[in-house]
């Protein structure tokens, strides 16, 4: 199964932020909207990194309370690990799962098309796993 699936089941918006806004907005953010993470761009969309709650802890145990007073670039994860919407599922885990990553952005010809969560993931697999033991469940019953 493809990244796609996911997308198609939980949508493709994706939660953005400028490079130069204030950390406290991305906070206020995280808590208003119920997300976790921010993907981080320019003004032409493009992915310059993202900014998940873990960047904001790891920042304030660096800096404590003044990195509060800084922007979303300070503490942003540079350079991130992104998957493309036809890319196998089971890919993309291992790549969060190796990388330590709990979201990861997803490109559709080079441009940002949607966000995955290890969570999502997670339910993707549980969903088929449902799946092929009840089409096993169902193929017994029908055997004997």
């Amino acid at each position: 199964m493809h990244v796609q699936a996911i997308l198609d089941d939980k949508g493709t918006t994706v939660a953005t932020i400028r490079p130069n806004a204030p950390l406290t907005q991305a906070i206020e953010r995280f808590r208003n909207e119920g997300i976790g993470a921010l993907v981080v761009t320019d003004t032409a969309g493009g992915i310059l990194g993202v900014l998940a709650e873990r960047d904001v802890v790891h920042g304030l145990a660096e800096q404590g309370g003044d990195v509060l007073q800084q922007t979303v670039e300070a503490v942003m994860h540079r350079r991130p690990a992104t998957c493309a919407a036809e890319d196998d599922i089971r890919e993309a885990m291992q790549t969060m799962t190796r990388r330590r990553l709990r979201h990861l952005p997803v490109l559709a010809d080079g441009q940002l098309a949607g966000i995955i969560s290890i969570g999502d993931v997670v339910k993707n697999r549980l969903d088929e796993m449902t799946l092929e033991m009840n089409v096993l469940r169902d193929a017994y019953i029908a055997s004997h």
